[in-house]
């Protein structure tokens, strides 16, 4: 079975960092991705990541301050946030996908991350 397993969420300071992880189980991907759902907001896209070739994108509200990165032989994905803003307030969610144009079909079970001010 797939498992996907978040941590390293929590509360911070505005303008402070957190890193998240992501353990992946079961299966190996195409890509992984992260998406963040804030309150009586929708689900959007954060960050991406292809498990081949390690190419990226961001969203452009995150864009200079997060990172998504991979490590292969963990099977681990990664979100370095640096530069946090209470706008940043959310649940953020690891996903996965089988190929290049397939969705999203893979959830983990989310972790709050909250910024203060």
């Amino acid at each position: 079975q797939v498992q996907l397993v978040e941590s390293g969420g929590g509360l911070v300071q505005a303008g402070g960092s957190l890193r998240l992880s992501c353990a992946a189980s079961g299966r190996t991907f195409y890509g992984m991705g992260w998406f963040r759902q804030a309150l009586g907001k929708e689900r959007v896209l954060v960050a991406a990541i292809s498990w081949s070739d390690g190419s990226t994108n961001y969203a452009d509200s995150v864009e200079g301050r997060f990172t998504i990165s991979r490590d292969n032989a963990k099977n681990t994905l990664y979100l370095q946030m640096n530069s946090l803003k209470p706008e940043d307030t959310a649940v953020y969610y690891c996903a996965a996908r089988e190929g290049f144009l397939s969705q999203y079909k893979y959830w983990g079970q989310g972790t709050q991350v909250t910024v203060s001010s």
